[in-house]
């Protein structure tokens, strides 16, 4: 008589235990039907037996098999917000590999937390999808304990801090495409080169800043704090913020906007203030969204890869939930380059000291 395979494993080390569900339900007072629907997200379950079970199953490790894993035809796409073309750049890389691997593509939004709530973890569990990816936002720890215990596999896509060693990651060079980007401005001649940042929580708006101080720092210009405001990756803060930099008796002739919707921003503000661009101040954003390029007159900007980020956390979190024992890596960072297009010219000043190259 061949005994029951356990529904659950659990590894220390070298050496593998066992558990059933009856083990499992002895030892959190509950029945084995109990865990069953904790295991596949069930709501009718008690909010004080759930956690009961559920820190049971992280106290001991306890991940369910990936053969015994019935998964659902779908892909998780996890935003802290989705309202922009950036988002649209990242749903069309996710749905482009889904729609390869024959699956959906299910979308939420954590509305602006950096976290999804808890309700969310509880819903994916009983989706049992293929994978999750999140944009811009992260798992708590017990979050992170569910999805493994239920083998869900899951990646971040420009993880807004360290998301840590142990969880796979996409991201991009942000920091080289801060250094890019204001070397071109310095390159152009300009001295008194402003900043738009994004939140300072967010890992990849501290990078482009890095970058932004790392170049005036090597040619040998001061950095100036009063030059440095801080945005929040939406067109508002470009306008307010370009409002205050451009208002200065001692304004920058050219602002690193961060991302390419403040740099939008900021063509509202100098517009407002009789400002015009290349002229009087040019401008450089980041990200390469279309509407740089159709804007009056075309951005130059950073292109974050942003469609290729997005299809290489999907493929990486198909890898991770596949049973062939692939390799996969746990940190990527696709390069950035600088677009040079008709925002950015030499200073007013430098045009007047060399009117033949104004003329040009």
């Amino acid at each position: 008589m061949t005994s029951p395979q356990p529904a659950e494993t659990r590894t220390q080390g070298r050496s593998t235990q066992s558990a059933t569900l009856a083990e499992i339900a002895r030892a959190a007072g509950v029945s084995a039907p109990t865990v069953s629907k904790v295991l596949n997200g069930r709501a009718d379950v008690a909010p004080a037996t759930r956690s009961r079970v559920e820190e049971l199953l992280r106290a001991h490790g306890y991940r369910r098999r990936r053969a015994e894993a019935t998964r659902s035809p779908l892909i998780d796409l996890v935003f802290h917000e989705l309202e922009s073309a950036w988002a649209m750049e990242v749903i069309r890389g996710v749905e482009n590999v889904a729609r390869d691997a024959g699956l959906s593509v299910v979308l939420s939004e954590s509305a602006g937390r950096l976290t999804p709530g808890r309700s969310w973890a509880d819903q994916v569990a009983a989706r049992r999808p293929h994978g999750v990816v999140l944009v811009l936002s992260g798992l708590d720890e017990s979050q992170r304990a569910l999805l493994t215990s239920r083998s869900i596999p899951f990646v971040v896509m420009d993880p807004a801090g360290d998301p840590g060693a142990d969880v796979p990651s996409i991201g991009a060079t942000n920091w080289q495409g801060g250094l890019a980007a204001t070397r071109h401005l310095i390159e152009l001649g300009h001295r008194r080169i402003g900043a738009i940042s994004g939140p300072s929580r967010m890992m990849c708006s501290r990078a482009r800043v890095d970058g932004y101080r790392a170049a005036l720092e090597t040619a040998g210009l001061p950095v100036d704090p009063q030059l440095i405001t801080a945005g929040d990756f939406h067109h508002e803060a470009g306008y307010r913020q370009g409002l205050t930099l451009l208002r200065r008796p001692d304004r920058p002739t050219a602002v690193f906007a961060g991302n390419d919707l403040q740099a939008l921003g900021l063509y509202e503000a100098a517009r407002e203030l009789g400002l015009r661009i290349p002229e009087d101040l040019s401008v450089v954003g980041f990200d390469d969204l279309p509407v740089a390029r159709w804007v009056g007159p075309p951005l130059t900007t950073v292109r974050q890869p942003l469609t290729e980020m997005a299809e290489a956390a999907a493929r990486l979190v198909l890898d991770l939930g596949r049973d062939d024992g692939s390799a996969a890596a746990t940190r990527v960072e696709l390069a950035t380059s600088l677009v040079v297009r008709s925002s950015t010219a030499p200073p007013a000043t430098a045009r007047a000291e060399n009117p033949a190259e104004a003329d040009g």
